[in-house]
């Protein structure tokens, strides 16, 4: 969601960070397997205010378009994948998804 600021270690494998104000309904506290490591993009800067959280803490991505088209055989049926671009990602994070999943959830996508 952003890079936040450490402000303590709490334990072995937990860390307390600093969020902002419109997280504050959120504990503080996050073990080490929720945290990445930021890594900075100067073309790509974050703009912390710009996620919307649910009430209920969730984050719900939109997809922006699809990158590849391909299809994956499973035993003697075959499954057409798509490859979508998530807002907020850059192109070498984009995922596999099913395409009939896609085209119920996003008709949007496919002209």
């Amino acid at each position: 969601m952003g890079p936040y600021q450490i402000l303590s270690r709490v334990g072995e494998v937990a860390y307390q960070l600093a969020l902002p104000p419109s997280l504050s309904g959120t504990h503080d506290v996050f073990h080490v397997s929720q945290l990445r490591r930021f890594v900075p993009d100067t073309f790509r800067p974050i703009l912390p205010d710009s996620v919307e959280v649910e009430p209920d803490l969730s984050y719900d991505p939109q997809p922006c378009g699809i990158l590849e088209y391909a299809s994956r055989s499973l035993r003697n049926k075959e499954i057409p994948l798509v490859k979508v671009l998530w807002d907020e990602t850059r192109p070498e994070e984009a995922m596999w998804e099913l395409e009939s999943e896609m085209r119920e959830s996003y008709p949007q996508l496919f002209w």
